[in-house]
Parts: structure tokens; C-alpha cells; sequence
């Protein structure tokens, strides 16, 4: 049995939290950045991890997803500015789900990560934007250790279906 932890990343908080997922796996295992995986069919479960873009997700990892064979068991994960459970990083994490309509998701986890300081300078003076960017704010020392161990929880349960 093979698992793949997978990532996109820009700022290194994506990567930081698949790594802690790739740390507790025991079983036979690979970590690549998305642009990286070659054939996603020779394993038997991918863990993919996103930034929130734009309250979505990014376009390669949308390209990944949908190259992935059709009953594939794949478990998603994401990284935010938002607050845990909040409706922006939810319908980035539906979203995903959404492309993997075709593959056996075993499940999701989000945390936050902190966010680029030009993009919350950017959308905070905008009405539509402000709320968003002063949460987002709050991100700058995420993921921490207490979001790293809840996604260590969630990998050693996601690879637990292979035992």
C-alpha cells in the first residue's frame, strides 16, 4: 500500500502542514508538490493540500484533482487566512470536494496559515474585503504547533484505512 501527501504552496504554510502529514504516516509513502506527481494511479491514497485562493482552489491543484483516476481514495486538506470553519475556507474545501466527485474522499481538514501581508494591505481599504482581511491578520503565526498536531490526527486517520 502507497499513500502520496501532495501540496501546492506559494507561502510554505501548505507545504509546512503536509510534511507533518507525511511525518506520522507509516506506511509505504511519497511527498511531491502537485506540479511534481507524475502518475497519481500508483497509489492507493493521495492526500492533497491547497492554499485558499480567492476563496477557491488554485488552478493546478483543480488540474491535478481532475487528472487523478476514477475511484481513487483521496482525503483533502487546506490552508487559510479565515477562521476554522468559516464560510470562505468551507466552500474552497467544497469546492474540492466537488472536483473529486469521481474519486472515494475520505475526508477534509483546514487550518489557517498566515497570508501574505500584500494581499490583506490590498483588500482591507475595500468595503467588500475589509472583514476578510482583518481575520486574516489574526493568521501571521499559523499553522502552529496545535494545527500541525490536528493535522498529524487527521493523516494517521486518513492512512489508518489502508491498515
Amino acid at each position: 500500500m502507497k499513500i502520496l501527501v501532495t501540496y501546492f504552496t506559494q507561502t510554505g504554510n501548505t507545504e509546512k502542514v503536509a510534511r507533518a502529514m507525511y511525518g506520522v504516516i507509516g506506511a509505504q509513502k511519497e511527498i511531491l508538490p502537485v506540479d511534481k506527481v507524475k502518475d497519481p494511479s500508483g497509489y492507493d491514497i493521495i492526500i492533497c493540500g491547497f492554499p485558499v485562493h480567492a476563496h477557491s482552489v488554485p488552478v493546478p491543484v483543480e488540474h491535478f484533482i481532475k487528472q487523478i483516476p476514477s475511484g481513487k481514495k483521496i482525503a483533502l486538506f487546506a490552508t487559510h487566512g479565515s477562521l476554522r470553519g468559516g464560510e470562505l475556507a468551507t466552500t474552497a474545501i467544497e469546492h474540492a470536494a466537488s472536483l473529486a466527485s469521481t474519486l472515494k474522499v475520505l475526508g477534509t481538514f483546514g487550518c489557517r496559515g498566515k497570508v501574505d501581508s500584500k494581499i490583506i494591505e490590498a483588500l482591507i481599504s475595500k468595503p467588500e474585503h475589509r472583514a476578510w482581511a482583518e481575520t486574516a491578520k489574526s493568521a501571521v503565526s499559523h499553522p502552529d504547533e496545535s494545527d500541525l498536531e490536528d493535522a498529524r490526527h487527521f493523516a494517521k486517520k486518513v492512512a489508518a484505512i489502508l491498515t
